[in-house]
């Protein structure tokens, strides 16, 4: 697999929505034990040093915790504890993903990160798609609780060839809410090994608000990022991912670009070159 590396340096399962397995661990030595997952998620614990680090991981808009799994695995297999956390209103059906708002899955990501950080000593947040404008969000506002980010695909606008069709309706979603129209209606999608087969216009909404929101705050992101995009990206364009590398001035952004991926880096063929990179990464956040 080719890339294209740049550094920006600062200036200052079948059924992915069923209850799935959970790996729990023995609780750590302290006062208080460490808390757990919820069900469908999932916990891997690491081994040996590594495993005091804690990798969060972040589904995309309308998925679910499987899609991490790959990834997951790939990390734990490297020692690192891992957590693959599911969003607010996933795992459902369209109305209840259209029953929540980008808060809502911005919450569950602060209690994935509170599980994780209750048994490891440093949590890094990564997610893909929507998943990595949550991690950025989540960066934002824990600058200093929060050692790195991997931002795997972001989107932080649907301006790639497959984007959601139709998505420019979600211009219209003020005045549609506003009037109590087509509040539960939903965008098709292709077919999904992990999630729901569409997405409600309300959760696009959301995630176009969510996008704005963490755009604004780019300069509040301390921790280091690692952001992998494809070049090809049929979701969206690489534009994003160079706008977070030069707007995120107050750390340093290492942009990775895949030459031969398209917009789901966490599954499938070239996943493991995603896990080495997402390693080494990390790595050197540990032990710098």
């Amino acid at each position: 697999m080719t890339t294209i590396d740049r550094v920006c340096k600062a200036v200052a399962c079948p059924d992915p929505c069923a209850a799935s397995v959970i790996w729990t661990a023995t609780a750590c030595d302290g006062p208080l034990p460490p808390l757990s997952p919820q069900a469908g998620e999932q916990l891997l614990v690491g081994k040996g040093e590594r495993a005091r680090t804690g990798i969060l991981l972040i589904h995309r808009l309308g998925g679910a915790p499987w899609e991490m799994h790959e990834l997951a695995l790939g990390l734990n297999e490297q020692g690192y504890s891992v957590m693959a956390v599911k969003l607010a209103g996933h795992c459902g059906s369209l109305q209840e993903l259209a029953g929540v708002g980008w808060m809502d899955w911005l919450a569950s990501v602060r209690r994935g990160a509170d599980t994780l950080a209750s048994r490891t000593d440093r949590v890094v947040v990564g997610g893909i798609s929507t998943g990595a404008v949550l991690a950025l969000a989540l960066a934002q506002e824990r600058p200093f609780h929060v050692a790195g980010v991997l931002a795997l695909s972001p989107v932080l606008r649907h301006d790639g060839r497959a984007g959601p069709r139709g998505a420019s309706t979600a211009l219209l979603l003020p005045v549609l809410r506003m009037l109590g129209i087509a509040r539960h209606r939903a965008l098709p999608g292709r077919l999904r090994r992990a999630g729901l087969p569409g997405t409600p216009w309300g959760a696009l909404g959301q995630m176009r608000k969510l996008a704005a929101a963490v755009r604004r705050r780019m300069d509040m992101v301390r921790a280091p990022c690692l952001v992998i995009h494809a070049r090809h990206d049929d979701v969206a364009t690489v534009s994003g991912a160079f706008e977070i590398a030069k707007t995120a001035r107050n750390t340093n952004v290492h942009l990775q670009l895949l030459a031969d991926r398209e917009h789901v880096i966490t599954m499938g063929r070239g996943c493991g070159d995603v896990v080495s990179r997402a390693t080494a990464f990390v790595s050197g956040i540990a032990w710098p």
